[in-house]
């Protein structure tokens, strides 16, 4: 096997790219769960609640489309703001999904016991001070 073989197996056998990909599988599907949860559970009581307006359908036209009888000459030209603004109820809704999931993980991890407090090593000073000490008392026992 090549340098190159055997640097991209190395690569690949890593923890963190075998997690990212993970993640990046489930967080597809998660976002399909999320825009299927927006589309088909809260849209449509809003969509009741704004007299059957679509968001999908709101839309800016910045130059009206030139017809032919049936045939479009010039297509219209729309900022469709009805998709902006689900993608963005997708993302908060997907935003919030998440904080509740790390928020709930977070509360299942236990936090460590601290550590015992070990005291510092002495110093050097305080270990030659102690020495002199302990002589002092041996030589006055001595006496």
């Amino acid at each position: 096997m090549s340098k190159f073989g055997r640097e991209f197996k190395e690569f690949i056998s890593r923890g963190s790219v075998v997690d990212m990909a993970v993640g990046i599988i489930i967080g597809g599907a998660f976002g399909k769960i999320v825009s299927s949860l927006v589309d088909d559970i809260i849209m449509p009581p809003i969509t009741l609640l704004t007299d059957n307006a679509q968001f999908s359908d709101l839309k800016l036209v910045l130059r009206q489309a030139v017809m032919n009888g049936e045939e479009v000459v010039r297509p219209e030209v729309a900022m469709t703001i009805g998709t902006f603004i689900q993608t963005l109820i997708d993302f908060i809704i997907i935003a919030f999904v998440i904080f509740l999931m790390i928020k709930g993980i977070n509360k299942l991890h236990r936090k460590p016991a601290p550590a015992p407090e070990v005291p510092a090593e002495p110093s050097e000073e305080v270990k030659l001070l102690r020495e002199i000490r302990d002589s002092l008392k041996q030589g006055s026992n001595n006496i």
